[in-house]
């Protein structure tokens, strides 16, 4: 197995940074996501490791061999990697068996190991029964695996996916999380692995690179990314949290004008400008005043199936979202108190 390591790499077109300074590591056999919003750099930095971008700056390794750097490109086909696309790119006049049996006459192997090597394959991915069936034969879910078992197929020191669930329903993408981690788990080839929904990345990622702008800006487990953001950035695209508005009195305490925050984590100097990050579904409704409870009026309380979604004001006009059991009863539109737990509350800079 095979880990990357990605020094300042920089990308430009014309004038635009599409990736500035990016610093990644991927460690061999892990499966690495770059998470962000359309624009922020995540394809372009796949693109560079597969060799289709050339870098204006910085380098791309793999085992401490160069395989970019301005002016030195190793070709695309002598890289090893194997790229699935969002559009899966199968050969629509060839069978799911002659799909996966064109990457391996590719490694020069002869008709009987190809054969051996296609049923067991399609084994993996669970499609021996459809190798005779042509792409247009089969679902989205499964023309999805056929392009995985292509790329396993190549036996590469580097998977690489593009969006590869983007063109999938809700349920289908579900399910194909899934079937994603089962097989990197199998397999363990170091993989690169561009999405912009976070629910993927949490559900298929050994690490969460979040990027912004070109570059990353926090990189962790799923959890360390959910419970621990780095900035407000992070915190808005992971889970949407509440920011709430404050300035440090010292040893975790916010005042938030109207109301204070005791919070369990983060820091900053005492008298900067901060925000108090908290997540939804982190918020309770309260009975009674206590620490960390506060006054809001209650604006909308909309039902989601197994949750309810419940939109307050507090003072000083901030809103703050709670999700809460569908089940659980709701005040009428009005006061309400809300319990926001200093466990839950995190300070980051403002």
């Amino acid at each position: 197995m095979s880990g990357l390591v990605l020094e300042g790499l920089t990308c430009r077109y014309g004038d635009v940074a599409a990736v500035e300074s990016l610093d990644l590591s991927v460690p061999a056999g892990a499966l690495v996501c770059l998470l962000g919003p359309s624009g922020c750099g995540k394809t372009t930095t796949l693109r560079a490791v597969a060799g289709l971008v050339a870098p204006d700056a910085g380098r791309i390794l793999r085992d401490g061999e160069v395989l970019s750097a301005p002016g030195a490109v190793v070709p695309p086909e002598r890289r090893r990697m194997a790229m699935i696309f969002q559009s899966y790119a199968l050969w629509p006049h060839m069978t799911v068996a002659g799909n996966v049996a064109y990457a391996l006459k590719l490694r020069g192997l002869g008709r009987e190991a190809i054969a051996r090597e296609v049923a067991s394959v399609l084994r993996a991915v669970r499609l021996e029964a459809f190798a005779e069936r042509l792409p247009a034969e089969l679902s989205g879910g499964q023309q999805q695996r056929v392009a995985i078992a292509r790329a396993l197929a190549m036996q590469p020191r580097t998977l690489l996916m593009d969006e590869p669930l983007s063109n999938l329903d809700a349920n289908l993408r579900e399910e194909m999380r899934h079937e994603l981690r089962r097989l990197h788990e199998a397999h363990g080839v170091t993989t690169l692995y561009v999405t912009h929904d976070q629910a993927e990345a949490m559900a298929t990622a050994d690490l969460v690179a979040v990027m912004d702008r070109g570059r990353v800006v926090q990189l962790g487990t799923p959890e360390e990314i959910y419970a621990l953001p780095a900035s407000a950035f992070v915190a808005r695209f992971i889970g949407g949290a509440n920011l709430i508005p404050g300035r440090h009195l010292g040893e975790g305490v916010v005042d938030c004008g109207g109301f204070s925050l005791a919070c369990a984590s983060g820091a900053a100097e005492a008298g900067a400008s901060v925000l108090v990050s908290i997540r939804p579904h982190a918020v309770a409704l309260a009975s009674e005043h206590g620490p960390n409870v506060v006054r809001g009026r209650l604006v909308r309380a909309t039902f989601l199936g197994p949750v309810r979604e419940l939109l307050a004001e507090l003072a000083g006009g901030v809103m703050l979202r709670a999700v809460r059991p569908a089940a659980e009863p709701v005040p009428g539109e009005g006061a309400v108190l809300l319990s926001l737990p200093p466990e839950a509350c995190r300070i980051l800079s403002g």
